[in-house]
């Protein structure tokens, strides 16, 4: 058996794919070993195959996840080497070179990652040889459902969208704006709260400011992260709820600026089925 997993800070997705060319998933909370002790992480690979004692019988684990810099990955290649002791061969790269696996293969083109947060790689079909810093949510994340909540929010508050969206808005997250100000200024992971905002968003997709914002937002990410690649003869493909979910606003962006686009999925384990 082989498995693919790929993990963030919120979750980890793991697929199993088995000799007789059966699959099965499994969802557990996320792993990065950038930000928790090699001890964590062992503590919650004990957990996880706890509950899914089949993880166990894997002989091959290729594991892309969120914080797996080069040395992080060795930690985290170690936790897992310790955990699942049938695994002859154990594999640790970024999310990003999951991505990029998943929706490219073993060809050229533009990878990004579109969910909460927004990433992207040139790819050559085996390694990234080039790759726009995304900055976060703050500095940068152009794309990303953060960014689009944050948008969204702006626009809404500062008189851009109709004021019966605000009140249905305000309804729906039972917030004022000072609730909102409190959540996102004095709260913990301001980042995913922005982005939890985006099906109200995509709910009202068909209103022309809505779409607006999110056409922008795109086109923003666009004009930022793909055009420094300077490769407009490669396709841009893309991983994430983000692309998923919009993708035909993000087709439109993409055209408007004469790129092609590639394969769209929402999870990268969805690439490697």
């Amino acid at each position: 058996m082989r498995i693919i997993a790929d993990s963030g800070s919120t979750k980890t997705e793991w697929l199993l794919q088995y000799d007789n060319n059966d699959t099965r998933r499994h969802t557990t909370a996320g792993l990065n070993p950038s930000l928790q002790t090699k001890e964590e992480i062992l503590e919650h690979l004990t957990e996880v195959v706890g509950q899914h004692p089949e993880l166990t019988d894997a002989e091959e684990i290729d594991f892309y996840g969120a914080g797996c810099t080069v040395s992080a990955s060795q930690v985290m290649a170690d936790c897992i080497a310790e955990t699942f002791d049938k695994a002859s061969h154990i594999n640790v790269e970024s999310d990003m070179v999951g991505a990029a696996k998943a929706v490219i293969g073993d060809g050229e083109g533009i990878a990004c990652i579109l969910g909460t947060g927004a990433n992207s790689c040139l790819w050559d079909g085996s390694k990234i040889v080039r790759q726009t810093p995304a900055l976060g949510f703050i500095l940068g994340d152009e794309g990303s459902g953060a960014v689009l909540g944050r948008l969204f929010l702006n626009a809404l508050y500062k008189g851009m969208l109709p004021e019966t969206l605000k009140s249905e808005f305000e309804e729906s997250y039972g917030m004022t704006v000072t609730d909102i100000i409190s959540r996102v200024y004095r709260q913990p992971m301001p980042n995913r709260w922005l982005a939890s905002l985006s099906p109200f968003i995509a709910q009202h997709i068909e209103d022309d400011a809505v779409r607006s914002i999110v056409y922008d937002n795109f086109a923003s990410f666009i004009d930022r992260n793909i055009m420094p690649y300077d490769h407009p003869d490669l396709p841009v493909s893309f991983v994430g709820s983000v692309a998923y979910y919009y993708r035909e606003v993000l087709e439109e962006a993409l055209h408007a600026a004469d790129l092609s686009c590639g394969r769209i999925v929402r999870s990268p384990l969805d690439g490697f089925v």
